[in-house]
């Protein structure tokens, strides 16, 4: 993986590497451009995790997508404090180990 020093740095290297499209968090899904993907139809390639200096409400996590059609994406998500809702699938697919 690549070291990046802040989030807007890793999501343009992951744009300039073809992670071109932004996934969403959907009820037990990512969407994106109307299509949903379940937890089995897509993979984590990478992942990023930001820890804000001064303010928990800093903190992220960029995620590098592909699913199992081939798109690929990103996806940005809170943790910690702003963390979004999910389900525990959900947050077992997207913890922070290497699978």
């Amino acid at each position: 993986m690549i070291a990046y020093d802040t989030l807007s740095q890793a999501v343009n290297g992951l744009r300039e590497r073809g992670y071109t499209v932004d996934f969403n968090l959907g009820e037990n899904c990512l969407v994106c451009n109307g299509n949903k993907y379940d937890i089995r139809d897509f993979g984590i390639t990478e992942f990023y995790r930001f820890e804000g200096d001064t303010d928990p409400a800093d903190e992220a996590v960029i995620y590098a997508i592909e699913s199992i059609n081939g798109i690929r994406g990103i996806l940005v998500s809170g943790y910690g404090v702003s963390a979004e809702g999910m389900s525990a699938d959900m947050a077992n697919k997207l913890s922070f180990h290497h699978r």
